[in-house]
Order: structure tokens, then C-alpha cells, then sequence
């Protein structure tokens, strides 16, 4: 008797990948895994974040500074600041309105709207065996 195959366990697939597609027609664009997060990158600035697990971990997040909160909520009311990571703002997908929130906010990105996007903290490098 053949002994059992073991197929790798599949990973989780972002069903909220779709979102990222216009994006994708920039050259600088870059999807990444942040944590458990698919994050949306263009010219190494962090704009979008996409979740597809349980709440608070259900939807899109927009990288943006405090300083601009009060104008994207005006824009998108449907907004919110995400419950643990505040100085992102969150739409749930079970929210109504979140696909044409989501496609609006994609459309800023698209545009490089000022308001989104920050960037990384730099990783500090580990020191070599020869440093220490």
C-alpha cells in the first residue's frame, strides 16, 4: 500500500483582492502580506489595507494621518476609525455601502490623493555575527 500523499494546507485566500485590480495598471504598485493583511503599496508608500476574517478584521482599511480623518469622513461618512488601529479608517464588508465606498476610495489611491498613504517605518537592520 502507497503511503499518503499530504497536500500543503491551503492558505487563505483575500476574497477582497478584487479591490486592488485598477491599481495594479501602476508599475509602482506593490501587493504585500502585513500581518494578516493583504497591504496595497505604490512607490513604497502604504495606502490600503484589505482584511477578509472576523471583525474588527472584515474589510478595508485606509493608511491615512489623523490630520486628514475629518475630510475623508466628509467625503465617506461610511467611515470610521478602525477599532484597534485608529489612526487608520475602516469599512466593514458587511457594511450596505461597502463596495461603492471601497471602489471610491481605490479611485483616490488611483489618483494619488494626498490625503492617503504613508510611509513605512524603516526595519532596523539586525546586527551581523561580526557585530555583536
Amino acid at each position: 500500500m502507497a503511503p499518503k500523499r499530504i497536500l500543503p494546507k491551503p492558505k487563505n485566500e483575500n476574497g477582497l483582492l478584487w479591490l486592488y485590480e485598477p491599481l495594479e495598471r501602476e508599475p509602482r504598485f506593490v501587493c504585500r502580506k502585513f500581518f494578516m493583511l493583504d497591504a496595497a503599496y505604490i512607490a513604497g508608500k502604504l495606502y490600503l489595507a484589505l482584511c477578509d476574517r472576523d471583525e474588527p478584521w472584515n474589510g478595508l482599511m485606509v493608511c491615512t494621518f489623523h490630520e486628514h480623518h475629518d475630510s475623508l469622513l466628509t467625503e465617506f461618512p461610511q467611515l470610521s476609525p478602525h477599532p484597534i488601529l485608529g489612526k487608520w479608517l475602516y469599512i466593514s464588508q458587511s457594511h450596505p455601502e461597502f463596495e461603492s465606498v471601497a471602489r471610491g476610495i481605490v479611485e483616490l489611491v488611483e489618483n494619488l490623493d494626498r490625503r492617503l498613504g504613508i510611509e513605512p517605518k524603516k526595519r532596523k537592520k539586525k546586527p551581523t555575527k561580526s557585530q555583536r
